[in-house]
């Protein structure tokens, strides 16, 4: 498989491109600063230089045509203020996705976050980012040309992974190691029975594959 990924030097997707890269899938990362293309290189991925946020649909089907499925990991990142959570969290994800359509790209893969929800209230900063998600996923969903899968992250961690989740359309509160987060990712990506899930994923007792068969096909 050919998979292209945005936000491809974030903190999840360099671990999913590790993953992808050493089942020997063709991986590709989508970056909009070329000092991060080495360390793509270095997951085993090859970077495609392009800025989400100033992109046409064009320029992003083009890097995406061909591919067997995308995954959409870009993220304005904590320190940014509302207006990138709307080009970014929001904008870039409906790009993403149109472009995919455009490109004929049916798997799409889109890593969203518990509570995300586009009727969220609230003018603060974490207000605007779940608005922000919401409103994103819901664009997908929208989306008949796409076989979507949108995971929900509950709160993301630096440790180790365990390998061990809890994988379900609503799992309640809880944290996730990034590692575990990328082994779901990458199972996902390869298991088209998921498409139109909408799944939250916290820290369980699940082995990873056993997970998503799990809730494939339903």
């Amino acid at each position: 498989m050919r998979i292209v990924i945005a936000g491809g030097h974030g903190q999840i997707a360099l671990r999913l491109e590790r993953l992808l890269a050493a089942r020997g899938e063709e991986v590709a990362g989508i970056i909009r600063n070329a000092e991060q293309s080495d360390d793509l290189r270095a997951a085993g991925a090859e970077p495609l230089l392009l800025d989400l946020e100033s992109a046409s649909v064009e320029e992003v089907a083009a890097l995406l045509r061909g591919a067997d499925a995308a995954v959409f990991a870009a993220g304005a990142g904590p320190n940014s203020g509302t207006a990138r959570k709307d080009t970014v969290d929001r904008g870039s994800a409906v790009l993403f996705a149109d472009a995919a359509v455009l490109a004929g790209v049916r798997r799409h893969v889109v890593v969203s976050s518990m509570g995300a929800d586009p009727t969220h209230s609230g003018d603060g900063v974490f207000d605007v980012y779940l608005r922000a998600k919401g409103e994103a996923d819901a664009y997908v969903r929208g989306l008949d040309a796409l076989d979507w899968t949108i995971l929900r992250p509950g709160s993301l961690t630096n440790d180790a992974g365990t390998g061990l989740v809890r994988l379900e359309a609503h799992t309640g509160l809880g944290s996730i190691p990034r590692d575990d987060v990328a082994a779901v990712l990458a199972e996902l990506v390869e298991t088209p029975a998921t498409a139109g899930l909408t799944l939250e994923l916290i820290g369980g007792s699940a082995p990873v594959s056993v997970a998503v068969k799990s809730v494939a096909g339903n």
